[in-house]
């Protein structure tokens, strides 16, 4: 049984804040704060069965790791877990095992470091517990799914601040590769997997399309268990790269990965791709186009994008890009994305260059770029 968390709830809110928001007299900034909060409190959901990744034709060089749109992440680098509830299947020593390995895999490759508080007194800033039907605020949160028994959903994670990786405790878990007990006529979950996935995610990672990545969805069917070069573009792009630890030579550090990539892949691959991401790791199609029209909006404005100005009578395909990383859908309350348009409300979020590209037949036949800044706000105390 493939267990997804609920969209409809969401969207109902959505819906709702449309029709009654602008009645209400809300900021653009609690706007914000009340669609990030639909975000946090919804959990990344991992199963035991494989689940349908859409390819996107035309996007093979670009990065597959996915980054939370808000961006969120914690804001330290020493991160501290607790696990509040163990599993009925494993001892306490080997489950804190296994979740060590499974932190240490994050923190092999990159700035953070983690550390467990076992006093029940002391609070830590990523919970786990191991829970069956109904657990925490479950049964009454439309965007946190309740456990469905054995076999199901194994494992759920929040992004940070909340940060709490929640597992199925109908599950078999166990410490070592997943396999099927013929004695049991049960499946054993690779507890080190499963946790190192949903560690990602309470680290601010989504599912990655990488098939390769131990945040693809389908990693924990796959039985992917190590870090992947994509997840490791993925975390470090969050939280920076290897080099904070001094890693990297320093001649290493002055952009040669850029300027003499195969010279770099030659003497050290290794450092060189840990501390930067491959050009076609991140390069679009095409680059960006040379003439960009700057607009200087005040706070709170609503700005509106049109790719392109001849009308056809066949509607065009058109990509969004966002300082280079590509749209692929709206993000409520931020950016409006609809064919050849793109909407958006000017803040301290939402600056950056967007860049739009008409596609035919595989060409890219036109493009523009508009650089949102922000409109400097006068102070309002006289001298």
């Amino acid at each position: 049984m493939n267990f997804e968390v609920p969209f409809a709830p969401s969207g109902l809110k959505v819906r709702y804040l449309k029709v009654f928001e602008p009645k209400l007299n809300y900021s653009d900034h609690d706007v914000i704060k009340w669609v990030a909060s639909l975000h946090l409190n919804k959990p990344c959901v991992q199963t035991a069965a494989p689940v349908e990744v859409r390819s996107h034709r035309g996007q093979a060089r670009s990065k597959r790791y996915a980054i939370n749109p808000l961006g969120y992440k914690w804001e330290h680098f020493n991160v501290t877990y607790k696990i509040t509830k163990f599993p009925n299947t494993l001892n306490k020593d080997d489950t804190r095992k296994a979740i060590s390995i499974a932190f240490t895999k994050w923190s092999d490759v990159s700035p953070l470091t983690f550390t467990e508080i076992t006093n029940p007194n002391k609070s830590a800033d990523i919970t786990i517990g191991f829970y069956t039907y109904n657990h925490t605020d479950c049964w009454w949160s439309p965007l946190h799914p309740c456990f469905d028994g054995l076999n199901g959903e194994l494992a759920h994670a929040f992004l940070p601040p909340r940060g709490e990786i929640h597992f199925d405790n109908h599950e078999f878990w166990i410490l070592g590769k997943s396999r099927f007990s013929w004695k049991q006529g049960v499946w054993l979950n690779d507890l080190v997997q499963v946790a190192a996935h949903e560690i990602g995610h309470a680290l601010g990672l989504w599912h990655s399309r990488d098939p390769n990545a131990l945040m693809h969805p389908n990693a924990t069917y796959t039985g992917q268990r190590n870090i992947a070069q994509d997840d490791i573009w993925g975390i470090q792009r969050l939280y920076g790269c290897m080099d904070k630890k001094r890693v990297c030579d320093p001649w290493a550090r002055l952009g040669f990965c850029e300027r003499r990539r195969s010279f770099m892949k030659k003497n050290c691959p290794q450092r060189c791709d840990l501390c930067y991401e491959p050009l076609d790791a991140v390069s679009t199609p095409t680059p960006p186009p040379e003439n960009v029209k700057i607009k200087i909006v005040p706070r709170g404005k609503v700005v509106g994008f049109r790719c392109g100005t001849k009308n056809t009578r066949v509607p065009p395909k058109v990509s969004w890009y966002k300082d280079g990383e590509q749209l692929l859908t709206s993000i409520p309350g931020y950016i409006v994305i609809k064919d050849r348009d793109l909407r958006l409300v000017a803040n301290e979020f939402n600056e950056g260059t967007y860049t739009c590209r008409i596609h035919r037949r595989g060409n890219v036949v036109s493009a523009n770029s508009w650089a949102i800044r922000l409109k400097p706000e006068q102070s309002s105390n006289n001298s």
